[in-house]
């Protein structure tokens, strides 16, 4: 049987609705899994309902994650947050931790893996933390555009083999203060950490980096999604 992925909605603010980048579901697919994409809600039971029902989580990109759940006020209008996808997401990460369920975290799935766990974020890397790196590139997305390093003593590194990889990069916030309940994976040249991970749990994994653009033209990238799919042990 293929994994059952719940996959983090999207959410449109000028539209009011529910979307999603087709990456993200294609490549779970072409990793081996089934993707769905999940109601955007904060019904506890039926959240629970859903984390029992899937195997496996993927947390993607989108709205910044809000500074209140660092304890910090919003620094400037470039900060766009999405307080229902925040709601949610706390009330999934706290059951599938619970469960031991597999979760991969993508871009925004990073920062918010790394702030509802403790963590502080960078609101605004050009203001907070300028760099002469590109971390917030033009379309094609799937073209990397920075190196980062893998550490050694990392499950990435275990996975891929490999000591630096080229990523692809779209993102103006990034983790500040790591939570001390995760460790670093990568880590780019500028020493923005680039994925991370928490020990003691089956698999839980996040790449600021987006696979779901460069999965059909970057090995690694499908390699990344393989590794978190088949972890369901189907």
């Amino acid at each position: 049987m293929k994994a059952l992925i719940g996959v983090m909605p999207l959410w449109d603010d000028e539209k009011e609705s529910i979307w999603m980048f087709p990456g993200y579901l294609e490549g779970i697919q072409k990793a081996g899994g089934i993707p769905i994409v999940l109601p955007l809600s904060s019904d506890e039971g039926d959240l629970e309902h859903l984390v029992k029902m899937c195997d496996e989580f993927l947390f993607t990109g989108g709205h910044d994650v809000s500074p209140e759940l660092y304890q910090e006020k919003l620094l400037n209008k470039s900060v766009v947050c999405c307080s229902r996808r925040d709601a949610m997401e706390k009330i999934v990460l706290q059951k599938v931790l619970e469960l031991d369920k597999p979760l991969l975290g993508i871009c925004r799935g990073i920062q918010f893996l790394n702030a509802a766990l403790g963590g502080t974020l960078y609101q605004d890397l050009p203001t907070e933390r300028p760099s002469v790196m590109e971390h917030h590139q033009q379309a094609p997305y799937d073209v990397p555009v920075h190196r980062v390093k893998i550490l050694k003593d990392s499950p990435l590194f275990q996975c891929l083999g490999v000591e630096e990889l080229l990523v692809n990069s779209y993102h103006h916030q990034a983790v500040r203060r790591m939570s001390p309940m995760l460790k670093p994976m990568a880590v780019s040249e500028d020493g923005l950490v680039e994925a991370l991970y928490m020990p003691g749990h089956r698999f839980v994994w996040a790449v600021q980096w987006h696979p779901e653009f460069s999965y059909k033209t970057d090995v690694s990238s499908i390699q990344i999604l393989q590794a978190f799919v088949r972890m369901s042990g189907k």
